[in-house]
């Protein structure tokens, strides 16, 4: 498929900007895959959907304040720092996106806070807005943790065109977020409140945690028409033993699998066995799922509204079927659904 079949018109007045009162709250578009049948719901009927032993497969990934704001030396000019990951926890060195990016060249040196409570060499070149840096800090490894959240802030995506404020520290972050290292949230999993979740326990679904932390390579814009030369960026990703158990026992006793959110079924799909049965590991994944492509694990997805063109429209495309799912999509902008992180979701069986 070509990235062209992708496209679509989005008003952007219906890219959420805040998130709903209650995270349940949200409205969910249900579509059948076998009939074609779409529904409209709310967020918090998903219970009327599964049964006692089915399991829903979430990402416990936490998200960090990845978005720093520096000054150049000498000039002063602002600049913004957007950490992607760690690469040396001992010598501080860290991936990171800067803009501009044409006034940042190695060798100088970032200031961050209002006192230069901390400093940062650019030692590498690694993309165009890529670089790879050098934070100065000489105390423990607890002391510098707290010193990027007190000058970070929430990486809310650009689309968002606020400031991010107290409560998007809460809200952009899944009730169930547990290790630190995405600097995106599992946008499928904020619609789940701690309330809603009892409420399935209750009921017997069951809950299985993977680790996918997801980058930005997630969201880069794909420049390539044809699909299968676009390369993903790695994300990491764990799999243990006690999730594998969970979703394994219900696949053999046939109950259904739904995978909260796209990052979770990358995560599925990059470890399976022949037996399409979900296996324990650890690493990196740059797996890239466009239609056609047949999933192993998870027989039902829930996921946001993605704009176009995006890997995660086209993995949508591929699970529901790609006429099917620009259907709803074509329907979600006519009901006025809400768009992108904050926005409704929809689920797919």
């Amino acid at each position: 498929m070509k990235l062209s079949q992708f496209k679509f018109d989005l008003p952007l007045n219906l890219i959420a900007q805040n998130p709903t009162k209650r995270r349940e709250d949200s409205r969910m578009m249900v579509v059948y895959r076998k009939t074609g049948n779409i529904e409209n719901k709310h967020f918090k009927d998903i219970l009327d959907y599964f049964d006692d032993k089915d399991v829903f497969v979430v990402n416990n990934t936490k998200v960090f304040p990845a978005r720093m704001y520096g000054r150049k030396e000498k000039t002063g000019a602002k600049i913004e720092v957007f950490l992607l990951r760690e690469l040396n926890k001992p010598n501080r060195l860290w991936d990171v996106i800067v803009d501009p990016a044409r006034k940042i060249r190695v060798g100088n040196k970032l200031y961050f806070g209002d006192n230069d409570e901390l400093v940062a060499e650019v030692i590498d070149n690694t993309t165009s807005r890529g670089r790879t840096i050098r934070f100065l800090w000489d105390n423990d490894d607890e002391s510098f943790k707290k010193m990027l959240e007190f000058l970070g802030e929430t990486p809310l995506p650009k689309y968002i065109k606020r400031k991010p404020d107290e409560e998007d520290k809460e809200r952009y972050q899944t009730v169930y977020a547990k290790y630190e290292g995405a600097v995106a949230a599992p946008t499928a999993g904020l619609h789940f409140s701690k309330e809603l979740i009892k409420r399935c326990e209750i009921k017997g679904i069951r809950f299985a945690e993977l680790t996918l932390h997801t980058g930005l390579g997630t969201f880069r814009p794909i420049e390539v028409e044809d699909l299968s030369k676009h390369k993903m960026d790695a994300e990491y990703y764990r799999i243990d033993e006690e999730a594998c158990k969970i979703v394994n026992k219900a696949k053999e006793t046939g109950h259904r699998i739904c995978s909260i959110g796209t990052t979770t079924m990358r995560g599925m799909e990059s470890s399976f066995t022949a037996q399409k049965l979900l296996k324990p590991s650890e690493g990196w994944t740059n797996t890239f799922i466009h239609p056609p492509y047949d999933f192993n694990v998870a027989d039902s997805l829930v996921t946001n509204f993605h704009l176009p063109k995006t890997s995660l429209l086209i993995m949508t495309c591929a699970f529901a079927g790609y006429d099917l799912a620009m259907e709803a999509y074509k329907k979600a902008i006519k009901d006025k659904y809400r768009f992108f992180t904050y926005g409704d979701a929809l689920l797919v069986l």
